[in-house]
C-alpha cells in the first residue's frame, strides 16, 4: 500500500480521542515501516546525486539495502514490541507498535519482486506475491480502487471518532495524497 493509507488505517485502527497521545504514536508506528526506504532514496538521489532509475533498480534489490528493510519490516519484531507494550500496559508504544504491524500485514499479501523479508531474523524467506499495490502488470489497477476506499472509509472513521481539528486537517491532507498516489485519477478520466 502506498504510505499516506498505511498512515490513515493505521491511525483509525489504533488510536483514541480517550488515550492521550495515541494518534500521533499510531501515526508514527504507521510510517516507521517506510521511514528507511524514504531516507535512502532521498540522500541517494538528493544528496548523492545518483539518478532515481539506479536506485529503484539496482539499490532497492542490493543485500545492503535488503538487509535495512528486513528489520524495519520484520513480524518478528514488530510482534515482539507489540507484545512486551500490552505487557507492559503502555498504550501509546501498543499504538505504535500495532500500527506498525498493520502496515506490514497490508503491505505482505501487495508486494511482488520488490517484497521484503517479513520474517527477519527467523528466516531470510521473501512472499513474492501475485498481486501488487503499484505494478499495473500485477493487478495494481484493481488493487488501487479497493486501497483507495478502504484509505475513504478509514478517514470518515476518523472525522466520526475525532473532533480535534489538527487531525482532521492530517487526515484530509494524507486522503489527498492518497488519492493522488493511487492514481485514482486515471479511472477518472
Amino acid at each position: 500500500m502506498n504510505t499516506p493509507a498505511h498512515l490513515i488505517v493505521g491511525t483509525a485502527f489504533f488510536s483514541s480521542p480517550n488515550r492521550t497521545g495515541t494518534y500521533m504514536a499510531a501515526l508514527i508506528g504507521a510510517m516507521a515501516p517506510d521511514v528507511s526506504l524514504y531516507v535512502m532514496v532521498a540522500v541517494s538521489i538528493w544528496i548523492m546525486g545518483i539518478p532515481a532509475q539506479t536506485v529503484f533498480r539496482e539499490y532497492y534489490y542490493s543485500d545492503a539495502w535488503q538487509s535495512v528493510f528486513a528489520v524495519d519490516n520484520s513480524f518478528i519484531l514488530w510482534g515482539l514490541l507489540l507484545g512486551i507494550a500490552l505487557w507492559q500496559t503502555w498504550p501509546r508504544v501498543v499504538a505504535f507498535a500495532a500500527a506498525g504491524l498493520a502496515h506490514l500485514a497490508l503491505d505482505f499479501p501487495l508486494h511482488t519482486h520488490d517484497a521484503r523479508q517479513h520474517f527477519w531474523p527467523v528466516t531470510d524467506w521473501v512472499f513474492e506475491s501475485p498481486v501488487s499495490y503499484w505494478d499495473s502488470r500485477a493487478h495494481a489497477g484493481f488493487v488501487g480502487p479497493i486501497e483507495c476506499a478502504l484509505a475513504l472509509g478509514c478517514a470518515i472513521w476518523l472525522f466520526r471518532k475525532f473532533r480535534h481539528l489538527g487531525i482532521r486537517i492530517t487526515t484530509v491532507g494524507l486522503l489527498a495524497m492518497e488519492t493522488l498516489s493511487t492514481g485514482i485519477w486515471r479511472f477518472v478520466f
